[in-house]
């Protein structure tokens, strides 16, 4: 009688299907933990994209005055970082002014966390009464207990020295100064990166459709032009909102006479359209700047007119000045920010949608990914 193979083929498909299964799940883990370990020169890498193709317009717009695209690139890069300068400017003439006004605002945070302190000690008062049988006997217990430890032994050993104590700006900044160092290294690479990818485009664009042959290159090529598209239409799309916002804020707490209007407007104006938590990153800059006055009426417009700005901003606005390019819908927009959130921290939630949004444009232009295109879809 011939020996049955059966359960040895069934033995072997079931070890293949479970390789099959583990070799994506394996991939996944490697590039997760490339882009975890490689965070700063990834979100480096794709803010110099972004910023090359907010510019890229400008640049071609300078090349009709017949310059080559290496000087129309300088010109453009150069203009940009004149044009931050003087934002930064007027933020640190802001800003100086604000800190001249520091100890007004900290004796006003101190009088509220005085005042937190005995809501709370009263509040730990009424339930020490309620509850002092039960810990006067827990204290009863341990005070026999330690009784009992201390005849045991037969000589108190000596305290051990206590840490050096530091302050807690020190505490604070110490641990931080390595990484730091790190995003101000990777920021002083932006500009050259910016700079040598617009004035390179022409030779990157063929060099990379170069690795593509027929229908594969037209599908690089639309995927190229749609992510280009995508990032101009969201950047720009949710600069000129945050404008918007900014410049109303900012008179409306000029009106109600809020200190340093136009810096706390900025502040709010350009928090409001982040999603999920623009709304309460908003109201943090005119509530804390309206601290000295102390008045009720203020801080309730100052919470009225953000709160009323943000949602005509959020449902009126954004879906006809950014939401016609990003087709992304509402379960994948919240996925997308905690996986990018938990990799990159608050660059990975600034750069979640734009990114996934990128995604979704590779696989539209792609047959193969057309699918996984329509899941990420409104």
């Amino acid at each position: 009688m011939a020996p049955t193979t059966e359960p040895v083929s069934s033995a072997t498909n079931t070890v293949r299907e479970a390789r099959h299964l583990a070799l994506p799940v394996v991939a996944m883990g490697v590039v997760a933990a490339i882009l975890y370990f490689g965070r700063v020169f990834f979100v480096t890498a794709i803010v110099a994209v972004t910023i090359a193709f907010i510019l890229e317009p400008l640049v071609a717009l300078t090349m009709r005055l017949r310059l080559p695209r290496a000087l129309a690139s300088f010109l453009v890069c150069s203009l940009a970082v004149l044009g931050l300068y003087v934002i930064g400017l007027g933020i640190y003439s802001q800003v100086s002014g604000l800190l001249e006004d520091l100890p007004a605002y900290g004796q006003r945070i101190g009088d509220i966390v005085d005042g937190v302190q005995q809501k709370i000690q009263s509040v730990e008062d009424g339930a020490y009464r309620a509850f002092s049988r039960q810990r006067q006997e827990a204290e009863e217990l341990q005070a026999r207990q330690a009784a009992a430890k201390k005849k045991g032994k037969k000589a108190d050993a000596l305290p051990a020295p206590a840490p050096p104590q530091g302050t807690p700006i020190g505490d604070f900044i110490w641990p931080r100064l390595g990484s730091l160092y790190q995003f101000l290294l990777m920021a002083s690479f932006v500009p050259f990166l910016v700079y040598f990818m617009l004035s390179w485009q022409d030779h990157i664009n063929r060099s990379f459709l170069q690795f593509f042959q027929g229908e594969g290159r037209l599908a690089a090529a639309r995927s190229l032009a749609g992510i280009a598209g995508m990032v101009r239409a969201f950047v720009v799309g949710n600069f000129l909102l945050g404008l918007l916002l900014a410049t109303i804020s900012a008179a409306a707490f000029w009106l109600i006479h809020i200190p340093y209007p136009a810096l706390v407007g900025a502040l709010s104006g350009f928090l409001s359209p982040l999603p999920y938590v623009g709304l309460p990153l908003a109201l943090l800059p005119p509530l804390f700047a309206a601290l000295p006055l102390n008045q009720v009426s203020v801080y309730a417009l100052a919470l009225a007119i953000t709160a009323v700005l943000h949602l005509v901003a959020l449902n009126l606005l954004y879906p006809k000045v950014v939401g016609s390019r990003v087709h992304l819908n509402p379960l994948v927009v919240t996925f997308s920010l905690m996986l990018w959130g938990f990799l990159w921290g608050a660059a990975g939630l600034l750069l979640a949608i734009p990114l996934t949004a990128g995604v979704k444009a590779v696989c539209d232009n792609v047959r193969d990914l057309r699918p996984f295109g329509k899941f990420l879809g409104d």
